[in-house]
């Protein structure tokens, strides 16, 4: 079983930035893409950014590109969301996730298996 741990969030002003931590308790962290997810009320979960077990490849969704960056530690267990330049826009609720993928389709939601609790971002203007 794969416990996913969110940390950071919280408000910040538009232009700011903010730190988002996921700590995994499992064994074999190493062998699972992680990735970011986002919600807004009303809106359907979408894809944030994701990256690959050795950390080798990472994907953004379009509108976060040049301002968010993902990383890891395998050593630590750990999967990081360095967001910068923030935007109202980004306001959301942020989930940590977990997948056996094979293939490159990192953003497709139903492959994840294992989900986080959401941390809350707001960005006020």
């Amino acid at each position: 079983q794969v416990q996913l741990v969110v940390s950071g969030g919280g408000l910040v002003q538009a232009g700011g930035s903010l730190r988002l931590s996921c700590a995994a308790s499992v064994d074999t962290f190493s062998t699972y893409v992680m990735g970011w997810f986002r919600q807004a009320p009303g809106k359907e979960r979408e894809f944030v950014a994701a990256i690959s077990w050795s950390g080798g490849l990472s994907k953004y969704r379009d509108s976060v590109k040049g301002r968010f960056t993902i990383s890891r530690d395998n050593a630590k267990n750990t999967v990081t969301l360095q967001m910068n330049s923030l935007r109202p826009e980004d306001t959301a609720l942020y989930f940590c996730a977990a997948g056996s993928i094979m293939s490159r389709d990192y953003e497709r939601v139903a492959l994840y298996d294992h989900w986080g609790q959401g941390t809350q971002v707001t960005v006020s203007s």
